[in-house]
């Protein structure tokens, strides 16, 4: 299961990302809104990720006892 653990980091990235790019959109004077939603997305799904690889990690300790 330490494949969930990457593909949350990843949405860190993509969230870094799309902070980025809204910031050069707000600069340029052009809509940045939805760089921002998907960011907040992102973020959103990161911590999703997490707390359900740390589900899956407790499971795993559960059906090994």
């Amino acid at each position: 299961m330490k494949y969930l653990k990457i593909t949350a980091y990843i949405y860190l990235a993509v969230a870094a990302f799309f902070i980025y790019e809204g910031i050069n959109a707000l600069r340029n004077n052009e809509d940045s809104i939805i760089m921002f939603f998907f960011a907040a997305v992102s973020i959103f799904l990161f911590f999703f990720r997490m707390r359900n690889a740390k589900k899956f990690a407790k499971r795993d300790q559960n059906k090994e006892n």
